[in-house]
C-alpha cells in the first residue's frame, strides 16, 4: 500500500494541529492500531512533549489576538512538523521518495496553516464579532 495518502493528509492536518498528529500517529503506533507509524513517533517523550503542547495550543487557539500570535509563530513550526512526520511516514533511508514525501507533507501543512491563519487573522480584526454579524443577519430575516 503506498504511503502518499497517510503523508498527504497528515501533512494537511500538521498545518491545522501539528502537535496533534504526532500524538494520535504516535498513540495509533504504541496501541497497534496502525503498524504504518514509525517507532520514533511512538516514544514516551515524544508522546509527552506532543501532549502538553497540544494542551498549550488548545488554551492558545481560545484567546484572540493570542491565536494570531501562535500561528504567525507556528507559521514555520507547522510546515517543518509536516515535512518530518511526512519524511518519517515514507522511510529512513534518505532516499529522492523520502524526500518527496517530506516535501509532500510540507507543502500541504504550509497550504492548510495559510487557510487557517488567514482565516483567524481575518476574524480578529473584523470590527464587530462573526456571531454578532450572524445574529444581525438572522434579525434582519426574521
Amino acid at each position: 500500500m503506498s504511503v502518499l495518502p497517510l503523508v498527504f493528509t497528515s501533512g494537511w492536518a500538521s498545518g491545522i494541529n501539528a502537535y496533534a498528529v504526532v500524538l494520535l500517529l504516535g498513540l495509533f503506533g504504541a496501541t497497534g492500531l496502525s503498524d504504518d507509524v514509525p517507532e520514533t513517533l511512538q516514544r514516551p517523550e515524544v508522546l509527552i512533549v506532543a501532549g502538553v503542547l497540544f494542551l498549550c495550543e488548545a488554551v492558545a487557539d481560545k484567546i484572540p489576538y493570542v491565536d494570531s500570535v501562535w500561528d504567525s509563530v507556528h507559521t514555520v513550526i507547522r510546515p517543518l512538523a509536516g515535512a518530518w512526520v511526512g519524511a518519517l511516514l515514507a522511510g529512513h533511508s534518505g532516499s529522492l521518495p523520502d524526500v518527496a514525501a517530506g516535501l509532500v507533507g510540507g507543502s500541504t501543512a504550509l497550504a492548510s496553516h495559510a487557510v487557517k491563519a488567514g482565516t483567524r487573522m481575518a476574524i480578529n480584526t473584523s470590527p464587530e464579532p462573526v456571531s454578532n454579524i450572524v445574529v444581525s443577519l438572522a434579525e434582519d430575516l426574521g
